[in-house]
């Protein structure tokens, strides 16, 4: 079987240019696409929280997934190769078209999922050490660690949700919305963005990435 998987983060984008590069590189080898599943989400939102989650869950030894992006599968790189890794082990292959990443059986395909796979554990060590040290941080200079009462519980649930809020925001989710999903009041997500958010500029958009080590400078 043959599946495409087809995302976007928001209504106001479109799945016609993924359907037709999809359609495009399985003509070119000769594969025909059994099943499309597309989806209106997040990628920093939880695979089992997507329709991905089931699809990768469903496919079997020989079948084949497309994409034409990898970040269509996750916005991080450590979740991508687990993803890969999941379905390599399974047996199942998967393409990349506009990456033109390949990761079947082939020599090639195994060396590169190998560098994927390292450059994954690396970024996920240097998250946990720079967690380690920035909670080390806090501590040295007195600051009480765990959840207190009232607001801070609040603020502890968008400090968890970090990382997604941080995508939300990229994908142009507003800040309302934002705070009635995690049920805290705006002035505790300005907080939030102040402390734990950091802005880029880019081609004139702002950006947005959770960062727990920004609060040690403020």
């Amino acid at each position: 079987m043959v599946v495409a998987y087809l995302r976007v983060s928001t209504g106001r984008q479109t799945l016609t240019n993924q359907r037709h590069e999809i359609t495009r590189f399985a003509g070119s080898r000769n594969m025909v696409v059994d099943c499309w599943v597309t989806e209106v989400v997040s990628g920093s939102k939880k695979r089992r929280d997507r329709k991905l989650g089931a699809t990768v869950k469903r496919l079997k030894a020989g079948d084949t997934l497309i994409v034409t992006e990898l970040s269509r599968l996750s916005r991080t790189l450590t979740d991508i190769m687990t993803i890969v890794g999941e379905l390599l082990e399974k047996g199942v292959f998967l393409y990349s078209t506009k990456d033109r990443y390949s990761f079947d059986d082939t020599i090639n395909s195994k060396v590169l999922c190998f560098a994927f796979g390292l450059v994954a554990e690396i970024e996920r060590n240097l998250i946990s050490a720079r967690t380690k040290e920035a909670l080390a941080a806090r501590r040295e200079q007195g600051v009480i660690l765990g959840r207190r009462r009232g607001s801070y519980t609040k603020l502890q649930r968008l400090i968890d949700a970090g990382e997604e809020i941080a995508g939300l925001l990229n994908d142009g989710r507003t800040i309302a919305m934002i705070c009635g999903r995690y049920g805290v009041a705006r002035n505790t997500f300005d907080r939030f963005r102040a402390l734990f958010l950091q802005a880029t500029v880019i081609e004139g958009k702002r950006n947005y990435s959770f960062d727990p080590d920004i609060r040690i400078n403020k």
